[in-house]
């Protein structure tokens, strides 16, 4: 039988549906959030690299996650502010695919890493004497190697799984192009799309978010067990900032593809989706 479906060749990204004044009021907020995450990140960057005393694995993780973080957020802040000043604009189907893939790519690398980095810090303090056999240069590359390598063949399979799909319209995404977005303008079945989707968020949000608490549970007992207080605090300074960034970005991500029942969902999945786009500091 003939397929009558019209092939779509671009989107349109609605993005936030408020006065001009207000889309100016936006653009300034998100263009400065943008600025401080490109700052803040190239900032360590330049500091690791530069100070010789910061060549440790702890450093190394923190470096990548830089990297990452500034990718993450150069791959849709741009589009977004080029959106706020023309609320209509379009972006051709490949390029849609592209930021899809990339954005998976390193939402992916950033959850893998964060677990490498909860646990440098777990055998730093809980094995301090072991710590420069367990976690040398080796060990340490071929983490970021298999963080790398894994969040990119995992955002391979989405996209592969995606490109099956045919899309006839409409055209409208709600925010810039993510899987969850796109799916939904797909014209058939999508439930082994949301399967895997499912499937992804246990291996790579649950299953990482158990191991980085079980980590932090034995960095808390051993922090507990240490009698001087300022030993104690110094301990626990080196991995506080590490896990609320861990639960911001965990956080986060389970809400967004693990809990999608709620009547307002699309409103805080836009809200979610710029705000960890715009502002992502290690």
């Amino acid at each position: 039988m003939e397929n009558n479906q019209t092939t779509v060749t671009d989107f349109i990204l609605m993005g936030f549906l408020v006065s001009p004044k207000m889309h100016m009021v936006l653009f300034g907020f998100f263009f400065l959030l943008y600025i401080l995450t490109l700052l803040g990140n190239g900032v360590i960057l330049g500091l690791i690299c530069l100070d010789s005393r910061l060549h440790t694995p702890m450093y190394f993780f923190l470096s990548q996650l830089a990297i990452v973080d500034i990718s993450y957020a150069s791959n849709t802040v741009p589009q977004m502010l080029a959106n706020l000043m023309d609320p209509a604009k379009s972006i051709p189907f490949a390029g849609c695919i592209m930021q899809t893939y990339l954005f998976m790519i390193f939402a992916h690398i950033e959850c893998l890493l964060l677990v490498m980095m909860s646990y440098d810090r777990y055998v730093a303090i809980c094995h301090p004497l072991s710590y420069t056999l367990m976690m040398n240069w080796k060990v340490c590359i071929a983490f970021a190697i298999t963080s790398w390598a894994c969040g990119s063949l995992l955002a391979l399979v989405h996209v592969l799984l995606l490109l099956r799909l045919p899309f006839c319209g409409p055209r409208e995404i709600n925010h810039f192009c993510e899987i969850l977005s796109v799916l939904k303008l797909a014209c058939a079945d999508i439930w082994l799309n949301k399967l895997i989707i499912f499937v992804d968020c246990v291996f790579i949000v649950v299953g990482p978010l158990c191991l980085v608490l079980v980590s932090y549970s034995h960095i808390l007992h051993t922090i507990l067990r240490i009698q001087s207080v300022k030993g104690g605090k110094k301990a626990f300074s080196t991995c506080s900032s590490h896990f609320c960034v861990v639960g911001l970005i965990f956080g986060i991500a389970i809400i967004m593809y693990m809990i999608t029942n709620s009547r307002n969902f699309e409103k805080h999945q836009k809200f979610f989706s710029y705000f960890t786009a715009s502002l992502i500091l290690p």
